[in-house]
């Protein structure tokens, strides 16, 4: 890797635990799920009525005042975004346009790269519109064409694009650097950090902010996880999300993701910055097979895995962490498992390792943000959170995970997440010492 060395400074995470880094580190270190019955809509006639739902929120509370009038063309992901951005710049005490109105910083040399997912439209909307196309009981798509999609709001597109989370990040905080979106599923938070610390290495930013956000918490949605058959259909409490355990059987739904601020070192110790942590590696991979989206795949994570330590200059032997995706369906915990000891060999059973889905439920394109910042929590602290709600390992599962916290002495974390589709992707993190 080239000298100039890529510094994470600032986290911002919002899950159902909360808005901010320190609600989601506490909850995690606690092992308190926060799963709870769906209320954004009436789920009561899905498989699945609960989820990780991020409570009382609106991004009005974290724009500029001059700003909010935008929030009403903006969905749901990204609102999400947008605080998780404010929360991350404000962490890592960097000034921005939309933190003061005067950048501490040049806003040529700052970037964005948010991963996101597909936009789920909200039915009211759509709907509407869709009813005034029908004729004779039958939808017909050429008075839609002619008159129903006249009764959408000019902006209504502008609400899904996903590039319009990295769009309003950028158009907030004034970053005139490189923006770019990453749609890959539950891989998009990795490939977007990766890719973003490439931003600092090749010298095209100073600061650049990185991560994911999406919510599935919408009709459609729910819908189309139940469909695939991936849904936790068990006991309705806040335990019912349970990776890697004898008793997982399913994933549920979370919505929030997490934005990291990564910064040139040299830049970042000029201007005396806190220094969580260090991204040293980043891989990906993909297994052409999942394409069939019936089946389950981890995208050839060992691959990733390997290519991300390859990156790094590190062996599986320097590994001390291992922050598992976790998605709580069984048959993917069992190939997620079986990769990490393709990955590791005999060292995956032995290190130290933990899941956050128990905890928040399935983010999506948001869930590798919420792992890179417990990672990046946990190397900072030295403390391992508990896998929330877990047990026991089922019998492929033989992660070293547990039930209550743990203090040790970790310098190296590997960070892994992979998407229906048969996507992945890696980061190494390294303990940076004060």
């Amino acid at each position: 890797m080239p000298d100039r060395r890529v510094a994470i400074t600032g986290l911002g995470v919002i899950s159902s635990a909360g808005v901010g880094i320190e609600p989601f580190w506490q909850s995690l270190v606690a092992g308190e799920p926060t799963i709870g019955p769906i209320t954004l809509f009436d789920a009561s006639h899905y498989p699945s009525s609960v989820a990780g739902e991020v409570r009382n929120f609106s991004a009005r509370d974290y724009v500029p005042k001059h700003y909010r009038k935008a929030v009403k063309v903006m969905a749901r992901d990204i609102e999400l975004a947008v605080a998780a951005a404010d929360r991350a710049f404000r962490d890592a005490g960097i000034t921005t346009r939309g933190i003061d109105g005067e950048m501490d910083i040049d806003p040529k040399r700052l970037g964005c790269n948010v991963g996101a997912g597909l936009i789920n439209c909200e039915l009211d909307e759509l709907s509407a519109a869709a009813n005034s196309s029908m004729r004779d009981g039958q939808f017909d798509i050429k008075v839609w064409g002619r008159e129903g999609i006249n009764n959408l709001t000019p902006l209504w597109l502008l609400k899904y694009l996903p590039n319009m989370l990295s769009c309003h990040v950028t158009i907030i905080h004034g970053a005139e650097g490189p923006s770019n979106c990453i749609t890959c599923g539950d891989a998009s938070a990795h490939l977007s950090v990766g890719e973003s610390a490439g931003y600092v290495t090749d010298d095209i930013v100073d600061v650049v902010i990185a991560g994911g956000a999406e919510s599935k918490l919408n009709p459609l949605g729910l819908l189309r996880q139940a469909l695939m058959n991936r849904l936790c259909t068990g006991p309705v409490d806040s335990n019912v999300c349970r990776p890697f355990d004898t008793e997982h059987c399913g994933t549920v739904l979370g919505e929030g993701g997490g934005l990291l601020v990564l910064e040139n070192m040299d830049h970042a110790t000029a201007r005396n910055g806190r220094i969580y942590a260090e991204i040293i590696g980043s891989g990906a991979a993909c297994d052409p097979a999942g394409i069939n989206v019936t089946a389950p795949t981890v995208g050839n994570m060992h691959l990733a895995v390997a290519n991300a330590l390859a990156d790094a200059g590190v062996s599986a032997d320097d590994v001390d962490l291992i922050v598992a995706h976790g998605t709580g369906v069984a048959a993917e915990d069992d190939m997620e498992a079986e990769a990490w000891q393709k990955a590791l060999g005999d060292r995956a059973t032995q290190v130290l390792a933990f899941a956050v889905t128990g905890a928040i439920g399935s983010l999506f394109a948001g869930a590798g943000g919420a792992e890179l910042a417990a990672a990046v929590m946990a190397l900072h602290t030295q403390i391992v959170p508990p896998t929330c709600s877990f047990v026991g390992p089922a019998d492929p599962c033989r992660l070293n995970l547990a039930a209550q916290p743990r203090r040790c002495d970790i310098t190296t974390a590997v960070s892994c997440s992979f998407t229906v589709g048969g996507q992945s992707a890696a980061v190494v993190l390294k303990r940076v010492e004060s």
